[in-house]
């Protein structure tokens, strides 16, 4: 298998196989701590070869030092199936609202496939100036 892209971004969606990303990011910017980031999306593609074409379950466990974010692991199952192609592609898209970050810093997220880390990404959490 093969992460064809991880990735966070102000909107995702998967419609019918075809995976619409807007506003990719790696860093929030806030003015005071604690913040609340709104909303943002978490999207992987992953790349699948036809040997394996099953099911596997996947993990994203968020991890920071000191505890920063509290979030439980997002977790599930993945059925790829033969779409009559070597290879297969699998899309897992998940929205978090309302994420809550207590101070600057960084914050791993980390995939995990069949409790194998397969891949992480930082998402960057900085101070930044109010304008004026």
């Amino acid at each position: 298998m093969k992460i064809e892209l991880f990735t966070f971004c102000d909107f995702a969606q998967d419609n019918g196989g075809k995976l619409t990303i807007v506003g990719t990011f790696d860093t929030i910017i806030a003015h005071n701590f604690p913040c609340t980031h709104p909303q943002l999306a978490v999207v992987i593609r992953i790349r699948f070869n036809i040997w394996e074409f099953t099911q596997h379950s996947f993990r994203i466990e968020i991890q920071s030092l000191h505890n920063m974010v509290r979030m439980d692991p997002i977790s599930g199952t993945i059925d790829v199936k033969d779409a009559g192609n070597a290879t297969t592609v699998s899309h897992l898209v998940f929205s978090v609202s309302n994420f809550r970050v207590p101070h600057e810093g960084i914050i791993n997220f980390v995939l995990y496939i069949d409790d194998k880390e397969i891949s992480s990404i930082p998402l960057y959490i900085r101070k930044g100036k109010k304008n004026g």
